[in-house]
């Protein structure tokens, strides 16, 4: 058995040092999905973000509200209080407090003290995806938002769900970066044995990382190959692209079509899935997921058979990450993690994952 020495050790610890891991700090002046649009009604929605409390709804004409989960008088959770109209009122001792978080009416008193009040986060609507800004409120530009035109576009069908998972985002953001574990960990459901080996390219931009994997020609595993019609086909091209779009987002785009025909006769079938991760603790997340095809649009069958074989791919993703943080938990100071060549875009993930939580954090101290 060969065991590295000390100085590749080393090598390994040090490059590791720059790099965002589970103990990182969590990004607050970032846009986060808070909710699916459609979770948000006539309902008080409590869901914890970036280890704050967050009570959501929709007021009469529609808004969509985020607040501070928590009463002023005695902390008691807004989100086990009540709607009156457009406000809350705290379900303990009856505290009202309007849309923007304002308090504005004490049953115990006539009067009722200016500036007191919880907190009122920005939230924006924007197609099928609520994003909410936890950090400093004056900094949050909507024009930041990212922005996936395919999400509520006419010529795309979408599907969505949603995880809760019992890990870091960071983790996650290195899942989806290196697709080479398709071939394993997604052996029985969207993988092929050849994907792992298959040439690829990368692009590695301050913020935005992308790489891309050309498997031709494939076979297309059971999901791929039943919706294309290309399921019978030895000569099918999969062309896989991964990008990292900002600590809340990551998007893998996917074409498919049949290498054997010139470009004028084969037709392209495009998915897109939007990874949407949002921290609700150091070591827990929100994992929201909208996948889009723009193809057989009108099709509920293949609509059906891609979301369970898809949802199911995402699962192994969760259970995987889960397994691989427990034993990072049980890691004593001999750790140490080595990098492949594959890996430089997951790596230049976390180093920047890691500067934008630094420099937060200094310019807050």
């Amino acid at each position: 058995m060969t065991i590295p020495n000390k100085n590749i050790i080393e090598t390994c610890r040090k490059a590791s040092r720059a790099m965002a891991n589970k103990d990182t700090p969590l990004i607050l002046n970032e846009w986060y999905v808070a909710a699916f649009s459609q979770d948000i009604g006539r309902h008080l929605l409590a869901r914890k973000i970036l280890n704050k409390r967050v009570v959501m709804y929709r007021t009469l004409e529609g808004l969509a509200v985020a607040l501070e989960d928590r009463c002023a008088h005695r902390s008691f959770p807004l989100s086990k209080s009540h709607l009156d109209g457009n406000d809350i009122i705290c379900g303990y001792h009856g505290f009202k407090y309007n849309q923007a978080g304002d308090l504005i009416n004490i049953p115990s008193q006539k009067q009722c003290p200016h500036g007191i009040g919880i907190q009122h986060y920005k939230l924006v609507e924007k197609g099928p995806l609520l994003w909410i800004w936890l950090g400093d409120q004056s900094l949050a530009d909507e024009s930041k938002i990212p922005s996936l035109a395919w999400l509520d576009h006419p010529e795309w069908a979408c599907t969505s769900g949603y995880f809760f998972h019992p890990g870091n985002y960071v983790s996650m953001h290195e899942n989806l970066m290196d697709l080479t574990h398709l071939t394993f960990l997604h052996a029985q459901t969207i993988g092929t044995p050849d994907y792992a080996s298959a040439p690829y390219k990368t692009e590695l931009k301050e913020g935005h990382y992308k790489l891309i994997r050309e498997v031709v020609p494939t076979t297309l595993s059971k999901v791929w190959g039943e919706t294309t019609g290309l399921a019978n086909t030895h000569t099918a091209a999969r062309i896989a692209t991964s990008e990292f779009l900002s600590p809340a987002l990551h998007q893998v785009s996917v074409a498919f079509y049949d290498a054997a025909l010139d470009q004028k006769q084969r037709t392209t079938y495009k998915i897109h899935t939007a990874h949407i991760l949002t921290p609700e603790t150091q070591n827990t997340m929100h994992y929201f997921i909208v996948h889009g095809r723009d193809f057989a649009l009108e099709d509920q069958a293949i609509e059906d058979f891609m979301h369970e074989q898809l949802f199911a791919a995402f699962q192994e993703d969760v259970e995987g990450l889960g397994a691989l943080e427990a034993v990072l938990d049980d890691q004593d100071q001999h750790h140490f993690e080595i990098s492949v060549a594959s890996d430089s875009p997951a790596v230049a993930t976390r180093i920047y994952l890691k500067k934008r939580a630094e420099q937060e954090q200094y310019s807050t101290s």
